[in-house]
């Protein structure tokens, strides 16, 4: 079932009905990850080089190597930096543009069900910044972890496969559930929801491909979303879910 509803969120990335939200999601990725290196690299170069700056001069001649060491240092903690941030930047997107990603999946995929319905914009940006919030202090949790033998990144998988999967389930959800039936939903499937949050963080750690995060989970869960829902009488939602669809 989660790997069904991977393949089909893989398939419509690049499906013709998806270019619109695509071109949206990943420019505007891009820009905010241009815009995050940019204050990164203002951060580093206003705070953190200035107490470098006044060291040099202490430095002896035979020891210039360490500026070398300490530029590549710096330019590995940097890409690290923003490594960390692109799981929020996606939370956030994905909140923006989940409901569009959601309409087009379903009107490719599952035609002759009745469509979901998209949240108002206030309540959409409300649940996008908690989420930031979220997987902000979660990453900070999961970057010190990274420090501790035997642990290491599989904090950033874990931290990320639960956050991810849960919000983005839940974001699919709501669209065709109240939310608090949308949390007591994601909540009794925790399991599954879990261990396709692990795939989506997964891509997530995937140079170049992770741009395309927010397509990509959000098809997912809302794959997911349904498959689940035909196979859970005590939570229908009394549409028309066609059984041909995700099997197995």
């Amino acid at each position: 079932m989660i790997l069904d509803a991977a393949r089909l969120s893989l398939l419509n990335l690049f499906a013709p009905e998806t270019r619109r939200v695509f071109w949206k999601v990943l420019g505007l990725t891009i820009l905010v990850l241009i815009g995050l290196w940019l204050a990164l690299r203002g951060v580093f170069i206003g705070y953190v080089w200035p107490y470098f700056a006044d060291l040099l001069p202490t430095v002896p001649d035979w020891a210039g190597w360490l500026t070398f060491v300490f530029a590549i240092v710096a330019g590995i903690g940097l890409a690290l930096g923003l490594a960390l941030l692109i799981a929020p930047v996606t939370a956030l997107i994905a909140g923006l543009f989940l409901d569009d990603v959601a309409e087009v999946v379903e009107q490719r995929d599952y035609p002759a069900d009745p469509p979901g319905t998209a949240m108002p914009m206030g309540r959409a940006l409300i649940e996008s910044v908690q989420f930031l919030g979220v997987v902000i202090l979660g990453n900070l949790v999961a970057l010190f972890l990274l420090l501790v033998p035997g642990v290491n990144l599989v904090a950033f998988f874990l931290v990320n496969g639960y956050l991810l999967g849960r919000e983005f389930f839940e974001f699919a959800a709501m669209r065709f559930r109240p939310p608090e039936e949308a949390k007591a939903f994601r909540q009794k499937h925790k399991g599954t929801v879990f261990l396709a949050g692990l795939l989506i963080a997964g891509f997530l750690a995937i140079p170049i491909l992770n741009l395309l995060t927010p397509l990509f989970a959000a098809g997912l869960m809302v794959h997911l979303h349904k498959a689940i829902s035909r196979r859970d009488p005590s939570f229908a939602l009394g549409e028309r879910l066609r059984p041909d669809r995700l099997r197995g």
